[in-house]
């Protein structure tokens, strides 16, 4: 059978809670006494293991009558080499196609949900059978995708760290975030438990639930106050906005005000002419984490400054 496309079809897949656990017991049989004696049933983790291989298998079979498929685990993605002609077949979850659109450039992802009945997400919009459409349509350029717009931290050092749905900015442990924040002219030392940044993919999580935290803490004081912070200016009333946008938006989370450090820069929109500045006052265990993945991650201690805007790429996910 004749192929569709001469480039890759890469197919990006993640371990199970059964191969991380045999990983860190080296056999499944250890695994199972560790789990089965903290009383959780063991039975539920090998049928998630055994559906995921299952996807993976019809994966591979399916792609492989279109194209040359080449498989990875999310692991080898920071140091993996994307094709400008790839097409980038995900399965799930959502993080893990986030994950893999921060390293591409232009590359066209498909969500594609492993186990409908265990998991939900905005970026897996198709099943397995839906491959044998979608994948030729992409090809032939008859499918929508949605441009998603980035975020991007570059530090003083030179690194770079891109998110798709957030960037945390704090401590590694459960200590207090200090730093120096600037953003429109103005600039105050903080104290806090972290700042968070925002894309629209990621308004519907992280950031959704800080800023429905902040309206129930803010009603119980005063209505007023509660509906400033529910609906804050700018902002669209669900606090959610588009995955496009040309903005992305920060909360600080718990600032602490005391006689050396404020709490007025706590919330608004970062843009390219406006980006967000962050100065590290912390000796020792600040970070710079993307899309909840802790291993991901930049040093933030003392003397490094940070500037966070809208990237300078886009990522595209077929809907």
């Amino acid at each position: 059978m004749q192929r569709l496309t001469e480039n890759k079809i890469v197919l990006v897949t993640r371990p199970t809670r059964v191969a991380e656990l045999k990983r860190r017991f080296n056999t499944r049989m250890q695994a199972k006494f560790y789990v089965s004696h903290l009383g959780q049933d063991f039975s539920d983790y090998e049928r998630e293991d055994e559906q995921y291989a299952s996807a993976v298998r019809t994966a591979q079979q399916t792609l492989g009558t279109l194209g040359r498929v080449q498989l990875i685990d999310r692991s080898f993605l920071p140091n993996f080499s994307f094709g400008p002609g790839d097409i980038v077949i995900v399965l799930g979850q959502d993080g893990l196609v986030a994950n893999t659109v921060k390293y591409l450039d232009g590359q066209p992802v498909i969500g594609v949900n492993p186990d409908p009945a265990r998991w939900d997400g905005q970026l897996l919009p198709f099943r397995l059978p839906d491959l044998a459409r979608i994948v030729p349509e992409v090809l032939s350029k008859k499918r929508a995708a949605k441009s998603v717009t980035m975020a991007q931290v570059t530090l003083n050092t030179g690194e770079k760290l891109y998110a798709v749905n957030n960037l945390f900015v704090g401590p590694r442990s459960h200590l207090s975030a200090r730093y120096k924040i600037t953003i429109g002219g103005k600039s105050e030392n903080h104290s806090s438990s972290g700042v968070i940044v925002s894309t629209g993919v990621g308004s519907t999580g992280w950031f959704k639930s800080l800023l429905a935290g902040a309206a129930g803490i803010a009603q119980g004081l005063s209505p007023d106050m509660a509906k400033q912070v529910s609906r804050p200016p700018k902002l669209a009333p669900k606090s959610e906005f588009a995955w496009d946008a040309d903005y992305l938006c920060f909360t600080v989370r718990e600032p602490f005000p005391s006689k050396t450090t404020q709490a007025g820069i706590v919330f608004g929109r970062v843009t390219t002419r406006q980006p967000l500045f962050l100065e590290s006052q912390m000796p020792e265990h600040g970070v710079i984490f993307s899309d909840g993945i802790e291993s991901d991650f930049l040093e933030f201690r003392s003397g490094v400054r940070a500037t966070i805007a809208p990237a300078d790429r886009h990522g595209l996910v077929v809907v």
